[in-house]
């Protein structure tokens, strides 16, 4: 049986906590970027799955601000859930994303290479504020 995606987050880092719970930290759903280009150090896409059974893939891509072109795309990582009750967290990082222009980016979650979900990641240029002179 084929899960659900309980939700898909986008973060700076993740935590686990010696009793196995998950620290999300700095959640966004915009990047504000002084200039462009621009290279975004780490991104973090947290998903988890419940309400299937069985082994899966899921990868996980953000596409340019065209819709179709792959900016980065990660590799297939296995889901195993044991029964319908079971879920499973998945954490995927991607280091060094090339921002070549502000404008609106897509997240697409695959499962078994099918897109399960699609949600905007706006890219906009932000002045960054500035020290005491």
């Amino acid at each position: 049986m084929s899960p659900d995606l309980q939700s898909s987050l986008l973060c700076d880092d993740v935590r686990q906590e010696r009793n196995g719970k998950f620290i999300l930290i700095g959640l966004f759903d915009m990047l504000g970027l002084p200039s462009f280009p621009a290279l975004f150090q780490r991104l973090c896409v947290v998903n988890r799955w419940c309400c299937g059974e069985g082994d899966f893939r899921q990868r996980c891509r953000i596409l340019q601000a065209d819709s179709s072109t792959v900016l980065v795309e990660g590799q297939d990582v296995p889901i195993h859930l044991q029964n319908s009750e079971a879920t499973a967290t998945s954490i995927e990082f991607f280091m060094n994303v090339a921002f070549s222009r502000e404008g609106t980016y897509w997240v697409e979650i695959l499962l078994d290479g099918d897109i399960k979900l699609r949600y905007p990641l706006i890219v906009k240029k932000v002045d960054m504020p500035q020290g005491p002179e």
